[in-house]
């Protein structure tokens, strides 16, 4: 439940497929890890990676949580959006800059941390009780941006959405207070949904940054070339493949929207908008034709809010 940065890495430099286990770098003990360099562009600088954080993630639901889950989760959204700039963003070498990171998050879980950011996750990791895997599976997730730009199959790309996303919809579970299992379960499916929703509107801009998140076979099927993408210019083939790629984040996120009524409260009102947000943005794409090339659909407000309201009401509508 969270957002990656349109900023990917310059073309050319990840040219990898997803073989190799990014969990792998994980299983190091702790005193392992090198600590490899501490991030510092102004761009990651503490109060400019909490406000995007802030502005990327909170709906107006969130924002009428009680305050101290409202912290809890922008404590959570700053790491996210932290590891994402590091790995998309970051100066020099990001693996070494992602080491760091992963040291500062042992010391975050020990109580030591020295960045403003890991500070306030410790903080938050001391009250909720939150384990370090979600946390570490976000760092692996952007060791995986550095060394892969395509993905030969959907099954690939879904594995890469358990690391990049669905860990995020577990952290907010736990500050939520959720953490049975079909509560996690549903959760993954939104997840994923969300971040496939991402990379359906961020076509153009991660071509332009290297990477192709559209699974290779289904570029195959629907007799789609990259040279598509990099003329701009969606052909009817394209738009097909967007309405295939579309209907399948739309089924995954109706498929995990019961999660809203597991929850009560805010809680409730908060998750409704994140699934409704999603809807929302599908419906903009489908709006503009399904070009994504010539176009970065954005959900009007009034869009959202409708859609969550249905969210609510167990209307999870579409034709998809």
């Amino acid at each position: 439940m969270t957002t990656r940065a349109a900023e990917r890495e310059e073309p050319g430099t990840a040219t990898g497929t997803a073989g190799a286990d990014p969990r792998a770098p994980l299983a190091q003990p702790v005193g392992a890890i090198p600590s490899g360099e501490a991030p510092t562009e102004p761009a990651l600088a503490a109060a400019n990676v909490m406000a995007k954080a802030d502005a990327e993630n909170f709906t107006v639901a969130s924002r009428l949580l009680p305050r101290a889950e409202r912290e809890h989760l922008l404590a959570v959204y700053g790491f996210a959006r932290f590891v994402d700039d590091v790995g998309d963003l970051a100066e020099g070498d990001r693996c070494a800059q992602l080491d760091w990171v992963e040291a500062e998050l042992d010391r975050a879980l020990a109580g030591e941390a020295t960045h403003p950011v890991f500070r306030r996750l410790g903080a938050t990791i001391s009250a909720v009780g939150i384990g370090r895997q979600p946390f570490a599976d976000l760092v692996a997730a952007n060791r995986q941006d550095q060394v892969v730009s395509r993905y030969a199959t959907y099954e690939e790309l879904e594995a890469y959405c358990r690391l990049s996303a669905d860990p995020v919809g577990h952290l907010v579970l736990a500050v939520f207070g959720r953490t049975d299992p079909l509560a996690v379960e549903l959760s993954d499916r939104v997840c994923t949904g969300l971040q496939l929703v991402e990379h359906w509107q961020d076509v153009a801009e991660d071509f332009a940054a290297g990477r192709v998140y559209l699974p290779q076979e289904d570029l195959s099927r629907f007799g789609v070339d990259e040279s598509v993408i990099a003329s701009g210019a969606a052909t009817p083939a394209f738009r097909r493949l967007m309405s295939f790629e579309c209907g399948r984040a739309a089924r995954l996120i109706r498929s995990g929207a019961p999660l809203v009524g597991l929850l009560s409260g805010r809680a409730r009102l908060a998750v409704a908008g994140f699934v409704g947000g999603g809807l929302a943005q599908l419906a903009a794409v489908e709006a503009v034709g399904f070009d994504v090339l010539a176009h970065r659909p954005k959900a009007a407000n009034g869009s959202v809010a409708a859609h969550s309201l249905g969210v609510l009401l167990g209307r999870f509508g579409g034709r998809r």
